[in-house]
């Protein structure tokens, strides 16, 4: 897949999943509004969508259409997007720029952030447990443990615990690796595993996605270690250098910047090796792995 048909394609699953979005979403208008405002103010302030368009092409790789998943990568758009939210609190990381723009509390407040990112996650079950989803009840009851074990405390959730503990801590690669792939990756491999659930995944296949998500997902967040350094705010769509101001636990504090760059290539390696068995249907995930490690933002 070159670059232009790899643009492309983000383009047109980035479209279908705003739209989807779109029609999700209780309107802005819609009693109480500043409820409703911050949530779709939060979910449409930008972003690569990645963890969503993982859902889709992890549907297709195994058969499905992206159609067919569209209502459970939204599903995960606005986990990660609460999760965005409340990360950005005071109490958290104490950030005024998301995507470049004001975070969720500084134009809202707050108490409005906060239940912004409660609803959100709260919509996002209502939305994995709704019958129109069209799957069968086994399915659906494990789709829904799926992301829930990825976004509760021993997943994202308990990877966020973690980060915050190790703040200005000296820790171990051990605590490091468990930090980054239940914070960031938790909810990768669930994106991966849902799309391939939805489209009636072998066991096989769904073994095969949950490596590879595991893989990327690490990565993912040892590039994002060395963005922190390396990236330009513009880019970012936030201020670079913040792990280092708030003494955060990174790759690149731990093991030095060409030895984490050295990591996420061979993570993004073993991750296209996972896909063997997809053949040419893997073709999107493997664009996506070399995607996720030479990303800029």
């Amino acid at each position: 897949m070159t670059d232009l048909e790899l643009k492309e394609y983000l383009f047109q699953r980035r479209s279908l999943i705003d739209q989807a979005l779109e029609a999700y979403l209780p309107p802005a208008d819609e009693y109480p509004g500043p409820l409703h405002e911050a949530m779709r103010y939060s979910v449409f302030a930008g972003g690569k969508r990645l963890r969503s368009i993982l859902t889709l092409a992890a549907a297709e790789a195994v058969g499905g259409q992206a159609e067919g998943a569209l209502a459970v990568a939204a599903a995960i758009e606005l986990i990660h997007t609460y999760s965005l939210i409340h990360d950005d609190l005071p109490a958290m990381d104490d950030d005024d720029l998301r995507r470049g723009k004001p975070t969720c509390h500084r134009v809202y407040g707050e108490a409005i952030a906060i239940l912004a990112g409660d609803s959100l996650l709260t919509h996002a079950f209502a939305l994995l447990s709704d019958e129109k989803l069209s799957l069968n009840p086994a399915k659906q009851m494990a789709l829904i443990k799926e992301i829930a074990g990825a976004a509760g405390t021993r997943g994202m959730l308990g990877g966020q615990a973690v980060d915050i503990l190790s703040e200005d801590q000296e820790i171990e690669p051990a605590t490091l690796e468990y930090l980054h792939t239940h914070k960031t990756g938790s909810l990768i491999r669930a994106a991966l595993l849902a799309g391939g659930i939805v489209a009636g995944a072998s066991e096989g296949k769904l073994a095969a996605l949950s490596m590879y998500g595991e893989k990327i997902g690490l990565a993912f967040q040892i590039v994002d270690d060395v963005l922190d350094i390396e990236g330009k705010a513009e880019e970012l769509g936030k201020s670079p250098g913040s792990d280092k101001k708030k003494k955060k636990a990174t790759y690149p504090a731990l093991i030095g910047l060409s030895e984490s760059k050295q990591r996420a290539r061979e993570l993004i390696a073993e991750a296209k090796e996972a896909l063997v068995q997809f053949g040419e249907r893997g073709e999107v995930l493997r664009a996506l792995a070399d995607y996720i490690l030479r990303r800029q933002a």
